[in-house]
């Protein structure tokens, strides 16, 4: 039961964000570069700390899985970046690079056969593979959300038909 194949190709399809959920690249493709630091009137955060915020948030639920040594960042200080900075482009690409490599690396590690899914993480208070696999997706799924409305309210968002 702990190595079922089935269980973990769902699990990288859910990360993955295909099926009732736009994929990350399909959200944050194109962002211009004058809309990454705008909030709308009413909004509490601008595209760029919603993506430190997923970027930073999904690196440490996989540093929590899979580090001996893993230290629990201050929240929510930690998990967000600090004020109203506005990006270069290297900081955005840079950005959204490395939440795509770690979310390939969850992806990897949920589909190797050798990760026990249900196996009690060590160093934390109950938590599996499992669930940090779900947390990472439902995060990430209620942060796209936020940024594809931000994109409809700064006026800057052409639905891919094609990205579901």
């Amino acid at each position: 039961m702990g190595n079922d194949p089935d269980l973990r190709q769902h699990l990288v399809i859910l990360l993955e964000g295909k099926g009732a959920h736009l994929t990350f690249d399909a959200v944050i493709d194109d962002w211009p570069a004058e809309a990454r630091a705008r909030k709308p009137h009413g909004a509490p955060h601008s595209a760029w700390q919603l993506l430190e915020h997923m970027r930073i948030a999904q690196r440490d639920i996989l540093d929590f899985c899979v580090k001996r040594e893993y230290v629990e960042p201050c929240f929510p200080d930690d998990y967000w970046p600090p004020g109203d900075e506005v990006p270069d482009n290297a900081a955005w690409t840079g950005s959204v690079e490395r939440f795509a490599h770690d979310l390939e690396q969850m992806q990897q590690l949920v589909a190797d056969s050798k990760t026990d899914l249900r196996a009690i993480i060590p160093h934390g208070t109950g938590q599996t593979v499992l669930r940090e696999a779900f947390v990472v997706a439902d995060h990430n799924a209620y942060h796209l959300g936020q940024l594809v409305l931000l994109r409809r309210l700064l006026g800057i968002w052409n639905s891919p038909a094609s990205a579901l």
